[in-house]
Order: structure tokens, then C-alpha cells, then sequence
């Protein structure tokens, strides 16, 4: 009995009762018009005297002679090599036919989860308190401090199978986290879920399967090693599809056009350390700050030392890491609709409010989304189509999950200058003054004087702080200018969301 086996991509073997063929490298799916292989042929129980040979085995003279030289070199008579040359190609058409059919499949790889997980997932899905309870899971996967950001991300990921996903960018400077961050909330998502990059170059996008990225989440480690991509992946953010048309040889050597097309919603999310640069993805994302203060550096270190010390329980960590997958598997696409969302008005300090008032919109319904097995599901009259509707619980979820983000977006510095203000001004309450100098903050604060510079230049065109000169020191002299400004900023932000709930709650008892 003939046998073929191709368990091993790169390894394919036709055995018959007298000739073993073995096809090394494997075989190309591009273009059906040849079949180029190398083989290694041999007797049944001879791989030592075996000859070695890269042929087109759809050309007939050069098979001929080909086989004629096998039987010269084995002592096999031409027929049986002839015809186990035909059986073999017809083997090799027949198989490279269904690979290229399994390549053009859209077909979309879905786990099956056990009653046991899907039980487990489920009671998740239906506690009473699901995001504390979700941010404590998220916490024993091995997520350190963030709880806030984590529990954000964790959403903004969720989001990749609505219609409108939402996108985030983490910020920081070097060394504090950022990527760390991200791939641990990310390795709560189910792979199938998920297309992880470091560098891609601008046209390869295009050349994914129609369908492919199609409610994917897009994870790029470090934008500036990604920059070439940025721009189809902001269309695709956009306008949910990309589309680019080239050139390609046909019947005969004659050139003819193809489009090649990708469909999104995908969710994207970044990290980078250079907020200014990538203006045009940011105002496409949430914009996540990672905390840098000498709490959580010290929760970081005490892990360290924990893991370090043998005390760290990696198995319950990666327990952890599969129920929230399965918890994510078992949310299915539905229509949300937000009956207070008419309500719902941003302070007027937010920057570019049309697409803030979207995103705060859309991350309601985020959090709608994953809580939908609390939800009860209604039916439009006229379309007969699903829905769920909006809680004033999940905004209010929304508005503490979000507020600084809001916040971010209410400020006319960017993160990385805010962080030093607000350290510079920590660092002068303690010595109740408001006077500073470049030296006296260059020591205390450990900066390097050209990141000073640059900070102070900015603050002085913000009009955050003033030159004292009035003042002789020997290095510049600087004052702070409103010391609570950050402060009442958060206040309006904070008394403009709970007006908003206030307001949907009286009407409620009404």
C-alpha cells in the first residue's frame, strides 16, 4: 500500500513497495503553472544509496530524463519509476490544491471551550460585582499597580469586537513599564484575537486576507520602531477598510491591476515615549499615562524580590490569564443602545470635544458590552433585531475609569511636562514655597539640565510658572503661578460628570 505523508511541512514522503521519494523543503502554493521540488529517491530500505535532485516535475522531457537516470542509478526498471512519477505528482497537485484552499479560506479558528470553562467564565460574567471582580483577576495574572489603567485597557481590548472600537496609547518614559503593561493585558486575550508586532513595513497590511484583521487586536510594542505602518493603520482605525491597487503580471507577461482590500473594525494599541509625534494616532486613542511615582516603583521592586525569592505562584498567575481568555470568548457582538447618552455633556475645558464626546460615548457602551450577560435582551419592533440597553451604572463605571483620561485631554501641557509640574510642586509644599531655582531642581529632582530646559520653556509659554527677577541667585529663578490649577481643573471635570448622573438619577425617581 502506497503511502503519502506530509506531517511535516517541510519533509513530504511517497512510499511505494519499491521506491521511497522523499520531497525536501516542502512545495510552493504560488503559481500552479510549475511544481518545483527537490527529491531524494532511494530503494525501500536503502537511504544510503540515494540520488538527490531539483526538477520541475511538470517538465515532461526533463522528467523523462530524469527517470531514466533513476532507474540507470537505483537498477529499477523505467515503468515502476515512471508510474510512481505520476502517482507522486498527482499526490503533490491533489495536496497543493487544498493548501491554497485552506490560504483563501476566511474561516475563522474559534476554541471550544469545556463545560467546566465555560462554566467558570460565566459565573464571572453574571457576579455581582464584575469589574472589581475582573480587576482583582487582572491583579493575580501578574499585572503590578495600574489598577485604574489595567482595568481600562482590559476594556479597550474588549472593545475589538464592537463595531466601534476603541484604540489606546501608553505613555512613559523609559524603563517604567509601558510595554509591560500592555503585553500583560494583553496576554488576557485569546490568540486567535490578536496580532502582535515590532516592525512591519508599510505595504505588508495589504497582503493580509480579506477578513483576516477583521475585529483583531492590533498590538505595536514600540510605535517608533513602526512608523511606516501608522498611516494604513490609522485608515483602518478610520475607516474601518484599506484598500491599495498593484500591478501583476498575467497570462502572457502582461500587467494587470488588482486591488487588494482589508476590512477592520480592529483595535490598535501603542507604546511610545514621544507623545508630539504621533498627534494623529492620539487623537484616534485613549491616551493612557503609566504611574511613575515611588509607590509603584516600590510594588514593582517588592515583586521583583518576591519572584527573585521563589515566592512568586507562576501557576495561578497563568489560572488567572485563561479565565479571563474564556471570559472573552463567550462575549458575543451585540447592538448596545444608551438611552441617557443624550444627557451626557463634557466640560467644556476637553480639547478637540467631538472626537472626546465619541470616545467617552463609545467606552460607555464598551463597558455596556462586557457587561451584557447582566443585561436583558430586548428587541427592536420594527427591525426584530437584538439589543441591550445602557445602565447608569455602567456610566458611572465609565466616568471614574475615565476621568483621567478626561482630564489628559483638558490639559494644555503634554504628559511628560504635567508629571514634572506636578512633582515640582509636590516637592516645593514640602518646603511651603513656590520659588525655584534651575540648580536647586536639577539636584533635588535628579533631571538632566536640557529635559529641564525644555520643560521651562514650555511652562513659561504656558504661562505656568514666571521668571523672578527680582531675585539674584546664581542659576534662574523661577515662581510657580497657580499652584491648584491642576486641582480645579479635576474638580470641574468631577462636577461635570456627577452633575450628569445626579441629574439622570432625579429624573429616574421622577
Amino acid at each position: 500500500m502506497n503511502t503519502f505523508n506530509t506531517t511535516n511541512p517541510n519533509h513530504y514522503s511517497y512510499i511505494t513497495e519499491v521506491l521511497e521519494f522523499h520531497i525536501l523543503g516542502g512545495i510552493s502554493i504560488a503559481g500552479l503553472d510549475r511544481m518545483r521540488v527537490t527529491l531524494k529517491i532511494h530503494k525501500v530500505n536503502s537511504p544510503f544509496h540515494a540520488l538527490r535532485h531539483t526538477i520541475d516535475l511538470y517538465n515532461a522531457n526533463a522528467l523523462e530524463k530524469f527517470v531514466r537516470k533513476i532507474a540507470e542509478f537505483l537498477e529499477v526498471g523505467t515503468s515502476i519509476i515512471r508510474r510512481a512519477s505520476q502517482e507522486l505528482i498527482h499526490k503533490l497537485e491533489t495536496y497543493r490544491l487544498e493548501l491554497l484552499e485552506i490560504e483563501n479560506s476566511d474561516e475563522v479558528f474559534e476554541y471550544e471551550l469545556s463545560q467546566k470553562e465555560r462554566r467558570q467564565a460565566m459565573t464571572i460574567l453574571r457576579s455581582d460585582k464584575l469589574m472589581e471582580r475582573t480587576n482583582k483577576l487582572i491583579g493575580a495574572s501578574g499585572v503590578i499597580g495600574e489598577t485604574d489603567n489595567r482595568l481600562l485597557m482590559y476594556l479597550i481590548f474588549t472593545s475589538r469586537k464592537m463595531q466601534n472600537p476603541l484604540h489606546c496609547i501608553s505613555f512613559g518614559s523609559s524603563g517604567v513599564g509601558k510595554t509591560h503593561l500592555q503585553s500583560k493585558v494583553a496576554s488576557l486575550i485569546p490568540d486567535e484575537d490578536k496580532v502582535e508586532m515590532t516592525v512591519l513595513s508599510a505595504n505588508a497590511f495589504y497582503y493580509y486576507k480579506r477578513n483576516e484583521l477583521k475585529h483583531k487586536l492590533i498590538l505595536i510594542e514600540d510605535m517608533d520602531g513602526a512608523e511606516e505602518v501608522l498611516y494604513p493603520l490609522r485608515e483602518l482605525q478610520t475607516k474601518k477598510r484599506i484598500t491599495k491597487s498593484v500591478v501583476q503580471k498575467g497570462t502572457g507577461g502582461e500587467g494587470t491591476t488588482k486591488s487588494l482590500t482589508v476590512e477592520g473594525p480592529i483595535c490598535v494599541a501603542g507604546c511610545t515615549t514621544q507623545e508630539s509625534i504621533y498627534e494623529d494616532n492620539s487623537n484616534r486613542s485613549f491616551l493612557l499615562y503609566i504611574d511613575e511615582s515611588e509607590e509603584q516603583d516600590e510594588r514593582i521592586m517588592s515583586y521583583q524580590r518576591r519572584a527573585s525569592a521563589g515566592k512568586v505562584n507562576y501557576d495561578d498567575q497563568s489560572e488567572a490569564q485563561k479565565i479571563l481568555q474564556n471570559v472573552q470568548r463567550l462575549l458575543k457582538p451585540v447592538r448596545i443602545i444608551n438611552p441617557y447618552a443624550e444627557h451626557l455633556i463634557l466640560p467644556k475645558s476637553v480639547f478637540k470635544p467631538r472626537r472626546s464626546n465619541a470616545h467617552y460615548l463609545q467606552f460607555i457602551e464598551a463597558v455596556t458590552f462586557y457587561c451584557q450577560h447582566q443585561r436583558e435582551s430586548q428587541f427592536d419592533v420594527h427591525t426584530g433585531e437584538e439589543y441591550i440597553e445602557t445602565s447608569l451604572e455602567d456610566i458611572k463605571i465609565a466616568n471614574a475609569l475615565i476621568k483621567d483620561t478626561l482630564l489628559r485631554k483638558s490639559d494644555s501641557l503634554n504628559g511628560a511636562t504635567r508629571n514634572y509640574l506636578e512633582n515640582l510642586k509636590t516637592h516645593l509644599s514640602k518646603k511651603q514655597n513656590t520659588v525655584f531655582t534651575n540648580q536647586e531642581i536639577r539636584r533635588e529632582l535628579r533631571i538632566k539640565e536640557s529635559t529641564l530646559r525644555r520643560y521651562h520653556q514650555l511652562l513659561l509659554q504656558e504661562g505656568y510658572i514666571k521668571r523672578r527677577t527680582d531675585i539674584q541667585k546664581e542659576s534662574f529663578c523661577y515662581e510657580i503661578v497657580d499652584v491648584d490649577e491642576f486641582k480645579n481643573l479635576e474638580k470641574t471635570i468631577d462636577m461635570a460628570l456627577n452633575m450628569c448622573i445626579e441629574k439622570l438619577q432625579n429624573e429616574a425617581k421622577v
